[in-house]
């Protein structure tokens, strides 16, 4: 199996309704919980090497990353085993063999699995080239349907939005991800801008018990390390996290 286990990193940035509250950074620290979240990777333009990297910085969250990169000897039933799945990766079997890795049966696990009371934060590629699931698809509450050549890319993030805590409005080089919405009803925190015109480039919805978090920027390095990107993923992460392990009363 392509499984990889990392040394753990410690969440201590939950996120509440008005924002992140030192009392409750203090709280998860004290509680000293490693969760465990599975990390699907690697595709045929997006190396491991980009999540890998980017996730890095996140060194005082209690997450416990196991990384799938190659899935094809990986097992839907231990999904079960993760509160929390962070999707990275586009429907190709890795950054080598462009075959597509997910079907429709692997789609309805994840909405079942979401649907009993897990997270899934998606992430730049993993909105992309799941056609063959539209369960999947659904659950994304919006696909990427292309991109342009990259181009100066501002992320705008909604004020006030608890989401954005941190996060302040910047521009970079990306790929100004095109995005089909099929949910009207999502939670939109984020806008992209580019020449090409604006798009949906961060929402939330729910499905079931659980919480669903999309993040569509991500292409270089560069943007992972923004320190606005990486406010944006540790709020996302804290969001996404089930009720009774963000280390905060909801």
């Amino acid at each position: 199996m392509f499984l990889k286990k990392e040394s753990p990193v410690r969440l201590s940035l939950p996120i509440g309704g008005s924002g992140i509250g030192s009392t409750q950074v203090k709280k998860a620290a004290e509680r000293n919980q490693r969760m465990r979240t599975l990390v699907f990777c690697d595709d045929s333009a997006h190396p491991a090497s980009l999540t890998r990297d980017g996730l890095a910085p996140l060194e005082d969250c209690g997450l416990e990353f196991d990384w799938v990169e190659d899935p094809s000897e990986w097992r839907i039933e231990s999904l079960n085993q993760y509160p929390l799945v962070i999707f990275s990766k586009a429907n190709n079997r890795s950054r080598a063999d462009h075959e597509p890795w997910a079907t429709e049966e692997t789609g309805q696990a994840f909405v079942e699995y979401v649907a009993a009371g897990n997270g899934i934060l998606i992430l730049h590629s993993g909105t992309a080239l799941y056609d063959n699931s539209p369960s999947l698809c659904r659950l994304m509450g919006g696909v990427f349907t292309g991109h342009p050549a990259q181009c100066p890319v501002t992320v705008a993030p909604l004020a006030a939005h608890p989401l954005t805590a941190g996060c302040a409005p910047f521009t970079l080089m990306d790929e100004h991800y095109m995005m089909e919405m099929n949910d009207p009803d999502v939670d939109l925190f984020l806008h992209s801008e580019s020449e090409h015109g604006r798009q949906p480039a961060g929402w939330t919805r729910r499905q079931g018990k659980g919480r669903v978090c999309v993040v569509t920027p991500g292409h270089n390095p560069e943007v992972w390390r923004h320190p606005s990107f990486q406010a944006l993923l540790r709020n996302c992460l804290s969001w996404c996290t089930p009720k009774g392990k963000r280390g905060e009363e909801q």
